[in-house]
C-alpha cells in the first residue's frame, strides 16, 4: 500500500496496528490506543527485531517467519519519502503528511509543534470520563493514590497533572509550581508544589524521569488547574527511562473508580469529625471543600488525601 487510506484509518473501535500498517503483520488492530510503550504486542515484536538485527550484524542471518520481522520504522523506510507516512497520521490524529526524518521523531520540528501545541486539544483531551459522585477522571489515564494524573503520550513521554478530586477538595489554588526543564523526578517523592493564601502542599510525583516541559501558566493562575485539570491544567511534561515499571504501581479503569469511591467515603469522614454531620445534597462533592469548611484544615485535607 502507498499510504493509509480511508478504509485503514484508524476507528473508535477497530484501529489497525503500526506494525500493520508498516505490513510487517498481515492483521493486528491497537487496543491501547496507540500508546505503544505499554503494548505487549509492541514489546514482543520489537525484542525479535533487536535480536533479528544483532544476529545479521554477526553474520548470522536469522531465519524462519520471525527472521523476517523488522522494525516497523525499517519497514517503512524502504518506501519513497512521499509514501513514508508521518507517525501522527498512522495514529489518525492528522491527515496524510509524509515523514522527512526516517521516523527520528526527536529531531522532527513538526513532531515538537504538535505535541507542545496540539496535542493537549487534539490527543490529552478528554472526551470519555468516568463520573463518580461527582468526580470525573478520562478513561486512558493512570492514577496515584496522592491524586496526581499520568497520559501517555508519544514513546516515553508523559504528560502530569492534578486530579479533579484534589483539586475540588483544596479548592482554588493561587500557584502550582513544578520542576524545571531538565531536573528529575522520582516517583513517589514530593516534587509538585501548590499554594493556596498563605498555605501550601506538595504533591507526590506519579513516575520518574526528567522534565521536558513546564505549564508556566500556573506559576501565576494555578485556578486553571481547577478549571480544567486533564487539558489546559496539565502541570508538566516528562521523559520517564522506566515508564512500564511506574505505570504498574498506578491505577487505571476499575481500579481508578474503587479508589474514587473510598476517597469520597474518607472524605465524608474527615467532614463529618471536623465539622458535624452534612445534610443530603445527593452525594456530589462541591468545588471548594476547604474553602467552604474551612475548619476540616489544610493540612489534614493535605495528610489525609495527598500523603505528603
Amino acid at each position: 500500500m502507498d499510504s493509509i487510506g480511508p478504509e485503514n484509518r484508524p476507528t473508535e473501535k477497530r484501529r489497525p496496528c503500526i506494525w500493520m500498517q508498516a505490513e510487517v503483520v498481515q492483521r493486528k488492530f491497537c487496543s491501547s490506543n496507540y500508546e505503544c510503550p505499554v503494548c505487549r504486542f509492541d514489546r514482543a515484536l520489537r525484542r525479535v527485531c533487536d535480536e533479528n538485527k544483532r544476529l545479521g550484524k554477526e553474520g548470522n542471518i536469522p531465519t524462519g517467519k520471525k527472521g523476517r520481522l523488522v522494525l516497523w520504522k525499517d519497514k517503512l523506510k524502504q518506501r519513497p519519502g512521499r509514501k513514508r507516512p508521518c507517525l501522527h497520521h498512522m495514529k489518525g490524529r492528522i491527515d496524510f503528511k509524509s515523514c522527512n526524518r526516517d521516523y527520528k521523531c526527536g529531531d522532527c520540528e513538526f513532531d515538537q509543534y504538535f505535541n507542545d501545541q496540539h496535542v493537549v486539544h487534539a490527543v490529552v483531551r478528554p472526551v470519555d470520563f468516568m463520573d463518580i459522585d461527582g468526580i470525573k477522571i478520562p478513561h486512558g489515564f493512570y492514577l496515584h493514590k496522592g491524586h496526581a494524573w499520568v497520559k501517555v503520550e508519544e514513546g516515553a513521554e508523559v504528560r502530569i497533572g492534578l486530579d479533579d478530586f484534589a483539586l475540588r477538595v483544596l479548592g482554588p489554588l493561587d500557584a502550582i509550581s513544578a520542576p524545571l526543564i531538565g531536573k528529575t523526578l522520582e516517583q513517589n517523592r514530593s516534587d509538585i508544589i501548590m499554594r493556596r493564601g498563605s498555605n501550601q502542599a506538595t504533591v507526590l510525583s506519579p513516575v520518574g524521569g526528567v522534565v521536558t516541559a513546564i505549564n508556566p501558566k500556573l506559576r501565576k493562575k494555578g485556578r486553571l488547574a481547577n478549571q480544567d485539570p486533564y487539558t489546559d491544567g496539565w502541570v508538566l511534561r516528562a521523559h520517564s527511562k522506566n515508564l512500564r515499571r511506574d505505570l504498574r504501581n498506578l491505577m487505571i479503569g476499575s481500579e481508578t473508580k474503587d479508589f474514587f469511591k473510598q476517597e469520597v467515603h474518607r472524605l465524608y469522614q474527615v467532614i463529618e469529625d471536623a465539622a458535624g454531620p452534612l445534610a443530603a445534597d445527593g452525594g456530589q462533592l462541591g468545588n471548594d471543600i476547604y474553602g467552604n469548611i474551612p475548619q476540616v484544615g489544610w493540612n489534614r485535607l493535605v495528610r489525609f488525601f495527598l500523603h505528603t
